[in-house]
């Protein structure tokens, strides 16, 4: 196996853990999570159910709706290749259930900051601040590093891009509309079912701004490297 493979999925398989832990860590300072979870937050956090088992249900939902987009970009334009993008679709299922086995092992292993016994500073506002800024910036980490070697997508970023080919719009423009659709669905399920916001609040507005940039700083700097490394070169 070339050096370069070794180092390809082991930055892929390091930047989904570093992702899953993000997500864990923003769960957990309960100041509101990022958009794209935010929807299994609050119904898992309503139904009293495991939150990574109801994000897996989440992200298969993602998945079903990339083949339907992808199915329908064939027929319409019969540029695509619709086998290569089918698989790479399926392949997100078993990607999607080892992400959210990382999600329940690390949300075992880190305690809210509501827990009795934790550290009064973990507990505290200014805490749990630090708390999401880290979540933040491990997810954007994460997110960039999993990204960057092109193996298989996260749901969460392979449904903002078919939606993107889809519609013909920027990426970025189609994920702050899919954020917003995420956050909306939520703020609706949470007051019609628990009649309060669950899952919104400061931590969904930072992770909004923040995860974007720091995903831009950490490519400013890192990118190139591990391109040559992993040898994704010709791929960004």
């Amino acid at each position: 196996m070339k050096k370069t493979n070794i180092y390809r999925g082991f930055f892929y398989l390091g930047g989904l853990l570093v992702l899953a832990l993000g997500i864990i860590l923003n769960t957990k300072a309960g100041l509101g999570v990022s958009p794209i979870i935010s929807v299994s937050y609050s119904i898992s956090t309503i139904l009293k159910s495991n939150f990574g088992n109801m994000t897996l249900i989440q992200y298969s939902s993602f998945i079903v709706v990339e083949m339907l987009l992808h199915i329908r970009e064939h027929y319409k334009t019969g540029n695509s290749n619709l086998k290569l993008k089918l698989l790479k679709d399926v392949l997100q299922f078993p990607l999607s259930l080892i992400f959210t086995r990382f999600m329940n092992l690390f949300s075992a292993m880190i305690p809210a900051y509501d827990t009795p016994g934790v550290s009064v500073y973990y507990s505290s506002f200014p805490g749990r601040i630090v708390t999401l800024i880290i979540a933040i910036i491990l997810t954007g980490i994460g997110a960039a590093v999993s990204l960057n070697m092109h193996i298989i997508p996260n749901p969460g970023d392979g449904i903002v891009q078919a939606i993107s080919d889809c519609v013909k719009k920027e990426v970025g423009f189609t994920k702050n509309c899919f954020d917003l659709f995420n956050i909306t669905i939520t703020i609706c399920v949470g007051l019609l079912f628990a009649g309060r916001l669950i899952g919104v609040g400061l931590g969904t507005v930072l992770a909004v701004i923040g995860v974007g940039r720091v995903i831009a700083v950490f490519n400013h700097f890192f990118k190139k490297k591990m391109a040559v490394l992993s040898g994704t070169e010709n791929l960004n």
